[in-house]
């Protein structure tokens, strides 16, 4: 037997790539377990759930930053609203075509995540999206336009809103919305669903003027929450398919 041998038919170096297979496989096992943490089991149209191959892993509990508790993935899952569809067929993944307001009800490019109902925070503890009122550090830069007390235009070109104030992320230093005084209702708008004019007026593309009346609310009105931002994000993006009948129907071109 030559150098490195341990039988005939099997030397060191074979052996070590058996183990290095053996190894990578378990690995990838392993892997593909831990990625089921959230989003698993899958739930079918049926109701079946799906555990998929290797099955679930076991449960872990975490610790929540700022003593906010401690949930456990995976584990039981926050209630998930009614979906306000109907599948166009009896199959697994059908398209749903929405019973009513699309944009109020949260089907399909409006839909939105239930997430949990408390704002976001910095790395201190403080919370992180603020308007400038409260957080008077920041403000907007002198070489830019300042939409405060100007008028916002929805996609039909009619004006819908004033601007009030705007929110800054203490964390990533930037304005994530704008608010705004729609007939007397403060409501928030995505910074990246505005296009700020140079005199500071706001055009909204995704949604009409009628339409900031139902862009969802806040319980506070100097913070934001996770759920709330989900919802508000989710009403303004459902405005580029729904905000207009003609956006949901087929494009031919000629």
């Amino acid at each position: 037997m030559g150098t490195g041998a341990i039988t005939e038919y099997m030397d060191v170096a074979q052996l070590a790539l058996y183990v290095f297979w053996l190894f990578f496989f378990g690995l990838v096992l392993y892997l593909h377990r831990e990625g089921k943490r959230e989003g698993w089991p899958l739930q079918m149209s049926s109701g079946d759930l799906r555990h998929g191959m290797g099955g679930m892993p076991k449960p872990k509990t975490y610790r929540l930053a700022h003593g906010q508790g401690e949930r456990v993935k995976p584990g039981p899952e926050p209630a998930q609203y009614e979906v306000n569809a109907t599948p166009i067929y009896n199959a697994s993944g059908a398209p749903m075509h929405p019973n009513g307001d699309p944009m109020v009800d949260g089907v399909g490019a409006a839909a939105w995540a239930t997430r949990p109902d408390r704002p976001d925070l910095t790395v201190d503890g403080r919370p992180r999206i603020v308007p400038l009122r409260v957080d008077t550090d920041h403000g907007v830069n002198s070489g830019d336009p300042d939409p405060r007390g100007k008028a916002v235009y929805g996609c039909d070109g009619q004006q819908a809103a004033t601007v009030v104030d705007l929110w800054v992320d203490r964390a990533e230093p930037h304005f994530r919305y704008a608010e705004l005084d729609a007939g007397g209702r403060r409501i928030l708008l995505p910074m990246t669903l505005a296009n700020v004019a140079a005199d500071g007026s706001i055009n909204v593309q995704s949604i009409r003027s009628d339409q900031f009346a139902q862009v969802p609310g806040l319980s506070n009105p100097d913070q934001v929450t996770l759920q709330e931002e989900d919802r508000i994000t989710a009403f303004y993006g459902g405005g580029h398919l729904y905000a207009l009948p003609s956006r949901s129907e087929p494009m031919i071109w000629v």
